[in-house]
């Protein structure tokens, strides 16, 4: 099992308004005109599942499988080339403030490692990133 972590991204919105804001995947369709429209096609939200084209990848479906208030949200592929969870991580750094970390975890076989890590790694910083710019009001 391969792991990625992304950087710890601060977020200047309490803990409680960004969990509650991103456990409901329908209020993310806001964000869709800040990812390339060469790498993201297709983009569709339900409140548990978020779907994308993504180039040269394909398909890519995430559900919702586990929501821990205000702490946690854990998502599994439905529909990828490879299977994968993904955590979103949250923690308070005062009440008006928090942290966010996001975790991949896959089964890479071990010849393709070498060519998809630094990918991964890049794409799960760039939807850190983005995830930290939103307005959680």
């Amino acid at each position: 099992m391969s792991k990625f972590e992304s950087n710890v991204k601060q977020i200047p919105y309490s803990q409680q308004s960004v969990y509650e804001k991103l456990s409901d995947l329908s209020n993310i369709e806001k964000v869709k005109d800040r990812l390339p429209e060469d790498k993201a096609k297709d983009l569709e939200f339900t409140s548990d599942s978020i779907s994308i084209s993504v180039a040269p990848v394909g398909r890519i479906q995430l559900q919702i499988i586990e929501r821990e208030e205000p702490k946690t949200i854990k998502f599994e592929t439905v529909q990828s080339p490879m299977p994968f969870n993904l955590w979103i991580q949250l923690l308070p750094t005062s009440e008006a403030s928090s942290k966010m970390k996001l975790t991949i975890k896959a089964d890479i076989n071990p010849f393709i490692k070498g060519m998809i890590s630094k990918p991964l790694q890049e794409g799960l910083e760039k939807i850190a990133d983005m995830l930290a710019m939103i307005n959680y009001d």
